[in-house]
């Protein structure tokens, strides 16, 4: 049965519709433009291939899967040593918490050991010493050292300053004295040293100093 007109200039309208909304004809409310970009591009690269023939395009792809090859081996090679570095690290500092813990009963032992100094021959006194070089030799071996404070250069990295003190023998910014012993394990800080910090001769003796070099100016020669 044929079509009658009024019918064709419904479907011819209904084409019309469908391009001026963007949308191709028979695709309904399911056309995508994303799969319109995807056509082309494989229609471009086809037409690409046919271009360049086929012994320069699978040249170009073996280039471009030996760059990805190359690329995936160094990723790996990365991935392992960074593995590795951390499983031996994760070795090295297994025990640092149980040493935190054990350095203020460090302390308290040898605040004990110097009260008992009176007693110094006593058999006590002995034993508190060798209890004392078992601690040290343990810390040691787990690779736990004392850091330098006495005499040193101040570092914020290294030391915790809890007072500053006048010295006319200690430079200004050194360290004059130790509060609490620092200690760190490898490159590891586990506690900073408690320290006292110089701030160079006292004002008085500045100002003493100050006035007799301007007397000695002033004296003719």
């Amino acid at each position: 049965m044929d079509m009658s007109e009024a019918e064709k200039e419904t479907d011819n309208q209904d084409i019309v519709e469908e391009f001026e909304s963007g949308e191709t004809p028979g695709s309904g409310a399911d056309y995508e433009p994303e799969q319109a970009k995807d056509a082309l591009e494989t229609e471009e690269s086809a037409v690409e291939e046919e271009e360049l023939g086929p012994l320069e395009a699978a040249l170009r792809d073996a280039a471009m899967w030996r760059e990805v090859a190359l690329r995936s081996k160094a990723e790996l090679e990365n991935f392992r040593k960074r593995t590795a570095r951390e499983r031996s690290d994760a070795a090295r500092y297994a025990n640092i918490d149980l040493l935190e813990t054990l350095l203020p009963v460090l302390d308290n032992f040898e605040f004990g050991l110097q009260a008992a100094k009176a007693e110094e021959g006593s058999s006590i006194y002995l034993g508190m010493q060798m209890v004392l070089k078992q601690i040290r030799d343990f810390l040691s071996g787990q690779g736990v050292e004392v850091i330098d404070a006495v005499g040193q250069t101040f570092d914020p990295k290294l030391h915790n300053a809890v007072a500053q003190e006048a010295s006319d023998e200690v430079p200004e910014g050194t360290v004059v004295s130790q509060v609490r012993k620092g200690y760190r394990m490898h490159e590891r800080l586990l506690r900073p040293a408690s320290v006292n910090v110089s701030t160079g001769p006292a004002v008085a003796d500045v100002a003493v100093a100050d006035a007799e070099l301007a007397e000695g100016e002033a004296q003719p020669s």
